[in-house]
C-alpha cells in the first residue's frame, strides 16, 4: 500500500489507518513546501519591483541634472536665471545622494551589518533633539511639535533610533496641513517603552497602509516628486525597528491623520 500512495495529495489515499500519521505528515509538509515557493516568489516580485524603483529615482533627478547642466554648458541660460538653474541641480544632487546614503543603510540593516555601538537611549532626550533639527521645516509648513511623557530608556544604537523617529516625525509635518499639529509621547506602558507620533494631516487610504514600508512605496504617486525626500524613509524605520526587536501598529484615516505607536521590549536585548 506505500507503494501506491499520492505523495502529492496524501488526505485523499483509501489505506490502512496505521499510516494516518505517515499521510498528516507529508500533507504538513506539502504545505510547508507550499508556502515556502509562495515567499520565494514574493521575495522576487519584491526584488524585481525593487530593482526597477531603485532605476527609476535614481534615473529621475540625474535626468533633471544632466538636462540642466547640458543648457549651462551650452551658453543656453540667461544671466539672471544662473541662481536657479545651479539651484536645481544642486537640490537633485543631494537628493541622489540621500537616496544612495538610504540605500546603503537599508543593506546593511538586511544583512546584519550594522556595527555601531549600543548604549542607554533617552527617548524623550531623543525626540526633543529631533524636534529641535525639525524647526527650520515646521516654520515652512506652518505646523506645530508638541513633545509629552516621561524620560523612558532603552539599549540600542542611537543612530539607527534617530533615523527612526526622524524619518517619522519628518513625515508627520511633511504630509500634515497648515496650521496642522504633530503630537509626540513617551512612556512606558506595561514596562514597554513606547512612543506614539500623532498628526492632523492627509492620512492613509486603508488599502495602502499595509504597503507604506516597502521601499519606494508612495501613497500618492502622482504627488511624489512634490514632495523632498528618498522614498526609503519608513522602509529604515520597520528595519531599525527590527533590530531593535520592536513593534509597529499604524493607525490611519484619509483626511484625519496618522497615529504611529512604536512598542519596545520589556528587557533590552544587550
Amino acid at each position: 500500500p506505500i507503494n501506491q500512495i499520492d505523495l502529492l495529495h496524501p488526505k485523499q489515499n483509501q489505506t490502512y489507518s496505521e499510516l494516518t500519521p505517515l499521510l498528516d505528515r507529508i500533507e504538513q509538509q506539502n504545505i510547508d513546501i507550499q508556502n515556502q515557493i509562495e515567499e520565494i516568489k514574493e521575495a522576487e516580485n519584491m526584488r524585481k519591483e525593487f530593482s526597477a524603483n531603485v532605476s527609476h529615482e535614481l534615473k529621475t533627478p540625474l535626468t533633471t541634472i544632466s538636462g540642466y547642466a547640458e543648457l549651462m554648458k551650452d551658453g543656453l541660460v540667461k544671466p539672471e536665471d544662473m541662481e536657479r538653474f545651479s539651484g536645481t541641480i544642486y537640490k537633485e544632487a543631494r537628493r541622489l545622494i540621500s537616496m544612495i546614503e538610504d540605500i546603503i543603510k537599508l543593506s546593511k540593516l538586511d544583512e546584519n551589518q550594522v556595527e555601531l555601538e549600543k548604549k542607554d537611549v533617552d527617548l524623550y532626550e531623543l525626540i526633543f533633539q529631533i524636534k529641535s533639527d525639525l524647526e527650520h521645516k515646521l516654520k515652512k509648513e506652518d505646523v506645530t511639535f508638541h513633545v509629552r511623557g516621561v524620560h523612558t530608556k532603552i539599549f540600542g544604537v542611537y543612530q539607527i533610533l534617530y533615523e527612526m523617529f526622524f524619518n517619522i516625525c519628518e513625515n508627520a509635518v511633511k504630509y500634515n496641513r497648515p496650521k496642522g499639529k504633530v503630537v509626540v509621547t513617551i512612556a512606558a506602558m506595561d514596562e514597554k517603552p513606547t512612543v506614539v507620533v500623532e498628526d492632523t494631516g492627509i492620512g492613509i487610504p486603508e488599502n495602502d497602509i499595509d504597503r507604506i514600508f516597502e521601499r519606494f512605496y508612495r501613497v500618492d504617486k502622482s504627488h511624489s516628486n512634490q514632495k523632498e525626500g528618498s522614498g526609503l524613509g519608513l522602509s529604515i524605520v520597520k528595519h531599525g525597528a527590527k533590530y531593535h526587536h520592536a513593534s509597529i501598529e499604524v493607525e490611519s484615516k484619509l483626511n484625519q491623520g496618522t497615529k504611529i505607536t512604536i512598542v519596545f521590549q520589556k528587557e533590552a536585548k544587550k
